[in-house]
C-alpha cells in the first residue's frame, strides 16, 4: 500500500518528496556554502564581529561586504542597510540566528553583523551576489 499525499506541486510518497516542476538547491545546503566560505574568510582574509566596528568601518569605506544576523534587532539592521545604501556595499541577510552566525565564524559567542574588509582565498562576495 502506498500513502501519496499532494501538496501543490510536490508529492509525498513515504516522507520523500519529488518535485513535479523542477529540483530546487534546498536552503539548508545554500547555508552551509555560506558558512564554509565564511570560515575561509575568517581564516585567510580580514573580518570584523559585531554592529560598532561595522559601523565605524563602514563609515571609512573599508567594508566590501556586511552579513546580518536575521534575529539582528530592527534598528541595528536598518541603520546597517542604510549605510551600506550610501557606501554602495553589498549586504547579505543571514537566514541563521545570531548564535548560528558566532559558530559559522569559528567563535563561541553570538554575532549579529559580520563586515567582511578582504575576503582572502575564499569566493564569498562573487557568490552571494548571484545568489541574490
Amino acid at each position: 500500500r502506498r500513502c501519496v499525499q499532494e501538496t501543490g506541486y510536490q508529492r509525498r510518497v513515504h516522507g520523500d518528496y519529488f518535485n513535479q516542476q523542477e529540483r530546487q538547491m534546498p536552503k539548508k545546503i545554500a547555508t552551509e556554502n555560506i558558512n564554509a566560505k565564511l570560515g575561509i574568510v575568517m581564516r585567510s582574509g580580514k573580518a570584523l564581529l559585531g554592529h560598532s566596528q561595522g559601523l565605524k568601518a563602514l563609515r571609512k569605506g573599508q567594508v566590501k561586504m556586511v552579513i546580518v544576523s536575521s534575529n539582528c534587532p530592527n534598528l541595528r539592521k536598518s541603520e546597517l542597510e542604510y549605510y551600506c545604501m550610501l557606501s554602495k556595499t553589498q549586504i547579505y541577510h543571514y537566514m541563521g540566528t545570531n548564535t548560528d552566525l558566532g559558530a559559522a565564524c569559528g567563535r563561541y559567542h553570538r554575532v549579529s553583523c559580520v563586515s567582511i574588509l578582504e575576503a582572502g582565498d575564499s569566493d564569498i562576495l562573487g557568490a552571494v551576489s548571484g545568489s541574490q
